[in-house]
């Protein structure tokens, strides 16, 4: 363990830590500098219960609903984010899923981790919102497992990182409504017939890197939910939230 931290400690010499969005030199490895720290908006006080977006008021009230999860109510049980999809925010999260930043998911995951607390149960079993085939090849990884397995490994949780399929490719949900987003992911999702087994009854914590209208994590969760599933919940690295 000594000779470990030696080697960690030199390393640091030679290649120090350095902040994720703006390079700077920072005390701990995959954090953010102080200015950066302060144009990221994480999430907290009162939230939506079902989205994890911002309400307006300094009182959390538990199991508050925002008015869209009101007037459309998610399949999902209860959801959380970490951080808002704006500034410094919304660097990360495309520096994550575009720039091949893998080590984003590290810290990140971490943040899951904290915000995710009060939706885990003892045997709740995690999974990433899936990427198609083709798109996972052209893009090497799928930046929701990243998340997912860095979040497992905190909690302690088992994880299943192919627990969901896409196996109809849809084009880019960009700019679409959300009425066209649901019906563009209708029947494009499903849960691997051969990893069935694991969810269910279990408890469920999907998790992806950011939620705009939730149309994904809704077509994940039903695939979840009449493969027979447990109740399930939903982390997001990130929310889009017009208002907050």
């Amino acid at each position: 363990m000594a000779l470990l931290d030696g080697l960690q400690t030199g390393l640091n010499a030679v290649y120090p830590a350095r902040c994720l969005t703006c390079g700077a030199i920072v005390d701990g490895d995959f954090g953010l500098c102080g200015a950066c720290w302060r144009d990221t908006s994480f999430i907290g006080g009162a939230i939506c219960d079902a989205c994890g977006t911002p309400l307006p008021g300094a009182e959390d009230i538990e199991g508050a609903h925002c008015d869209h999860c009101i007037a459309h109510p998610r399949p999902w049980s209860r959801g959380r984010a970490a951080i808002l999809y704006r500034d410094t925010g919304r660097k990360v999260v495309l520096a994550l899923k575009h720039g091949d930043r893998q080590e984003i998911a590290r810290p990140a995951g971490l943040w899951l981790a904290k915000v995710a607390a009060q939706l885990i149960t003892p045997n709740t079993l995690i999974a990433p919102v899936p990427l198609h085939w083709q798109r996972m090849i052209k893009r090497r990884y799928n930046q929701s497992a990243l998340l997912a397995h860095v979040l497992s490994a905190k909690v302690d949780r088992s994880m299943c990182p192919d627990l969901l399929q896409r196996f109809r490719r849809t084009r880019s949900l960009d700019g679409m409504s959300r009425e066209e987003r649901l019906k563009t992911l209708e029947n494009a999702i499903r849960v691997h017939p051969r990893r069935r087994h694991r969810l269910i009854g279990r408890p469920i914590l999907l998790v992806d890197d950011v939620m705009t209208s939730g149309a994904t994590l809704a077509a994940s969760t039903r695939a979840c939910l009449e493969a027979g599933s447990g109740p399930v919940c939903v982390v997001t690295l990130a929310r889009v939230a017009k208002d907050a």
